[in-house]
């Protein structure tokens, strides 16, 4: 079965069309700027990238120029439509209403619209890419595959805040964690590899990218997570300053003239290794040779972003008392050996040790602690279309 996995931004649409028996991908791409021109990347396996300026005032046409681009009859890979078995999208924020993957209905649409308060951004977005498939694909088949689901085992304990527990029963305020796809992924593909039951393995996953977060995984189920009721919650990141006193919203506000809203845009867009780098850069391929040539506050960054990271895994060995495994993926934890060696020096503690001619590696599934190191360390690569497209088969077969 061939699977068309849609992730859909207020302005963005990301595909990837995977055979499910192979997983392996036929086409990818990407289509940009929606409401203003458009443009539309497309990649069929083993051939070169195209890029086209298409008119998509809405979803919808971007979606059928992604249709268009499948089938078309030179560079296409399926011949029409009755070749895409499912579609499987990403919905960003699921509530405590989804706990799993689910096959889209009406009733399932109206539960993720419940929740659109809690993802303003996202989710919004993800039903327009949901109602714009729906009606260039009628008869196909769609599942919701939610970033907050994987999450929803973490007991109450990981997940209130402390605050009235009224505006929990009122509004939902509390922790739910994002990029449970992929830390679901990793986890699951790190039992494979060690050769153990994902249900006997305690693992801590290191989401290590512009948006970044750490899981504890326990026996396959996430215990705890550095995200919270938003993305903003947890790590140092590319431009979101993770955890922060409070009080700090009210200082800056009023030192600068900012209201909540001004506040609040402040710490998502201009925060982070970016804003300690004095906006410099929230890549940090920029970052790590702008350290290396001396530049302090690009230094400052890197380190602290590391310090950060450290101190959740050191908090989440506690929660499991214990670790078998802690796994780097995404951007920077599959590619940035700097970053991993700095991590992995904060823990000795653990009886961790560096092999530095692994950690050498960019992209690959690779061991980078020594045979003799207590807790393995590995870098695994996520796969979150590849996820949701598994998600979506074990549903409609």
């Amino acid at each position: 079965m061939n699977v068309l996995v849609i992730n859909c931004g207020s302005s963005s649409l990301k595909f990837q069309l995977i055979n499910s028996e192979t997983e392996g991908v036929l086409a990818k791409g990407l289509c940009e700027r929606i409401g203003i021109d458009g443009v539309l990347t497309y990649t069929p396996a083993g051939e070169e990238k195209e890029k086209s300026n298409l008119a998509m005032p809405t979803h919808t046409e971007a979606i059928q120029f992604v249709i268009d681009a499948l089938t078309n009859e030179k560079t296409g890979v399926v011949k029409s439509l009755d070749e895409i078995g499912a579609v499987g999208h990403r919905v960003v924020h699921g509530g405590e209403a989804f706990t799993k993957s689910v096959v889209i209905t009406e009733e399932v649409i109206k539960a993720i619209e419940d929740n659109n308060d809690l993802a303003p951004l996202h989710n919004p977005a993800n039903i327009i890419g949901i109602r714009a498939c729906e009606t260039l694909m009628p008869k196909t088949p769609m599942v919701a595959v939610f970033d907050t689901a994987f999450h929803q085992t973490m007991p109450a304990k990981a997940y209130m805040y402390g605050l009235p527990y009224e505006y929990y029963e009122k509004y939902g305020v509390r922790r739910y964690g994002f990029h449970g796809t992929s830390h679901s992924f990793v986890s699951k593909r790190v039992a494979e590899l060690v050769g153990k039951p994902v249900d006997q393995i305690k693992t801590i996953v290191c989401h290590l990218g512009n948006g970044a977060s750490v899981s504890a995984v326990e026996y396959g189920k996430s215990v705890d997570t550095s995200m919270g009721l938003t993305p903003l919650e947890g790590l140092v990141m590319g431009t979101r300053s993770g955890d922060i006193d409070p009080a700090i919203l009210e200082y800056i506000g009023r030192k600068e003239g900012l209201d909540l809203e001004g506040c609040i845009s402040m710490l998502n867009k201009k925060s982070g290794v970016f804003g300690l780098s004095g906006n410099l850069s929230s890549d940090f391929r920029d970052l790590d040779d702008a350290a290396a040539s001396g530049n302090d506050k690009a230094k400052t960054a890197v380190d602290v972003f590391c310090y950060r990271v450290a101190k959740y895994i050191g908090s989440y060995v506690a929660a499991m008392n214990g670790v078998d495994v802690i796994a780097f993926t995404a951007g920077i934890g599959e590619n940035d050996a700097h970053v991993r060696k700095t991590v992995m020096g904060y823990l000795g503690y653990l009886g961790v040790n560096l092999d530095a001619v692994a950690n050498d590696s960019h992209g690959e599934e690779v061991t980078i602690s020594t045979p003799d190191s207590k807790v393995k360390v590995m870098v695994v690569p996520t796969n979150e279309e590849l996820a949701i497209c598994r998600d979506t088969v074990a549903l409609i077969k």
